[in-house]
């Protein structure tokens, strides 16, 4: 298939979905642009003839109905590669639990479901427009690993006079071959906001990113970026320190805050350069990261002492 046929076959399914899912509530299209980039180009009114850099993101909601929960809701985030549908499109799923306090599954078994999903979808619907399929599918298959999450969980146990467990306070250093996708960085900035966690990313080649905060919600944050479609991601270094107090102690805010060396996060970018604008200055990097009294991070991402 030509760029073109690739992307006819995208925009025909973003407007069947328009179609089958017309409220915000169900289809929420988070780049217009991309969207109109898109219709321009297979329209033949684009500028140019190549592909249009930016690509479709959008966000499928569904509630959906299981014998052991009242109602689940379930999102489904997609972004189309320029060569879908000959290859697959980066799909990631949020499952909440209506009533229930535990908003997730296991991390392993999320990254199951991320697995079986896209080894279905590898199976039978490679070379074909997929989106719908992934939806079916999470329909049929999700109550089983609702079902694997209820039996995995612990049996509760009346309060007892113990201590409540201290709390841990981590430090993420994450390494990237290279983070050039728009959602992907949305993602990045979102899920550290919404777990509570301070630090940074820088974007282009490579990528390299920061997080610190709970031990609970760093780990939270690794499940979600890691089953992203990556050429190569890993931790390359932790960091991890008791906290003072236990868990829910204003003691325990306090010592997370004093273990902080980022305020808030951010995206930080350092004199991007190159063909493409995908590479940064790795000495104004080492300066920011002397300056955060993380200098010594910088020999382990590199190899070599910065200055």
């Amino acid at each position: 298939m030509s760029y073109l046929e690739w992307a006819e076959s995208q925009l025909a399914e973003i407007e069947l979905l328009t179609s089958m899912f017309p409220t915000r509530e169900e289809l929420e299209i988070t780049d217009q642009l991309a969207l109109a980039e898109l219709r321009d180009y297979v329209e033949g009114s684009a500028s140019t003839d190549c592909p249009p850099p930016s690509r479709p993101h959008f966000f499928i909601k569904q509630k959906l109905d299981t014998a052991s929960m009242e109602r689940t809701d379930v999102i489904l985030s997609c972004t189309y590669p320029s060569e879908y549908p000959s290859v697959l499109p980066e799909i990631t799923l949020r499952i909440f639990y209506s009533g229930s306090r535990c908003a997730y599954l296991s991390r392993a078994q999320q990254t199951q479901l991320h697995t079986d999903l896209n080894a279905y979808l590898m199976e039978y619907c490679l070379e074909e427009v997929c989106v719908l399929s992934a939806v079916d599918w999470v329909k049929d298959n999700l109550q089983l690993f609702i079902n694997k999450s209820l039996s995995a969980a612990p049996t509760p146990k009346k309060e007892s006079s113990s201590p409540r467990p201290q709390e841990t306070f981590s430090r993420l250093w994450i390494y990237s071959h290279h983070i050039y996708n728009k959602t992907k960085r949305k993602n990045i900035l979102e899920w550290s906001k919404e777990l509570g966690l301070s630090g940074f990313s820088m974007p282009g080649k490579p990528g390299i990113v920061c997080v610190e905060g709970l031990h609970s919600a760093c780990e939270e944050f690794w499940s979600r970026v890691k089953v992203l479609t990556w050429k190569k991601i890993m931790i390359r270094h932790r960091e991890d320190f008791p906290l003072d107090g236990q868990c829910g102690d204003n003691r325990t805010v306090e010592s997370i805050d004093s273990r902080r060396k980022f305020t808030g996060f951010e995206e930080a970018m350092f004199d991007p350069h190159g063909n493409r604008g995908n590479h940064m200055d790795l000495g104004q990097l080492y300066q920011f990261l002397n300056e955060k009294g993380c200098c010594e991070i910088f020999q382990m991402y590199f190899g070599i002492e910065g200055r």
